[in-house]
């Protein structure tokens, strides 16, 4: 993975039993790390993350509005919906649900979804300090703790990905 990953130390995370936080400076605007984080997923999300599959993903993709749908699009265009947009306030805070159920199967019902909440903090004129956190683990049922454990890794590496987009490098393809 080499220069292309950010430096594990450089992503500080904290659990309580139905949540994950996580905190990382950015070299970027909060324009910029906005942009990035809602508008180029396809360009820092682990494929292998998606219903799809590295091999037939076609597009991750977030509709820029409180009430828009994230989404995957796969094989012959199937569009798979796997969240919902309920903050969206450029470039300073988002909040979405996250519908996906510890066994990957889609979750309809957003009262039984956890939920993603990212702000950008500008720290000087180039870097943002990213605040995220995935909470409402409870939600996902008796699959509560070893998804939060399973997601406390994911992240990790979401992020990783995430600071090597923004600095320029293309992720490694798993």
């Amino acid at each position: 993975m080499g220069q292309a990953m950010a430096d594990p130390a450089d992503i500080r995370q904290d659990v309580e039993q139905f949540s994950l936080r996580c905190s990382l400076l950015v070299s970027a605007p909060a324009e910029r790390a906005f942009t990035v984080f809602t508008g180029a997923l396809t360009d820092w999300w682990v494929r292998e993350y998606t219903w799809s599959g590295p091999e037939a993903l076609a597009e991750l993709g977030m509709e820029p509005r409180a009430g828009g749908m994230l989404y995957e699009i796969g094989p012959y265009g199937f569009r798979s919906d796997w969240g919902r947009v309920l903050t969206w306030d450029p470039p300073r805070r988002l909040v979405f649900t996250w519908q996906i159920g510890p066994d990957r199967v889609p979750v309809p019902d957003p009262a039984r979804a956890s939920e993603v909440e990212a702000v950008f903090l500008p720290e000087g004129a180039e870097q943002t300090r990213v605040e995220l956190e995935h909470r409402h683990f409870d939600r996902h049922g008796d699959a509560a703790e070893g998804y939060r454990q399973a997601l406390t890794a994911g992240w990790h590496e979401l992020l990783s990905r995430y600071v090597a987009t923004l600095d320029g490098h293309r992720p490694p393809v798993h």
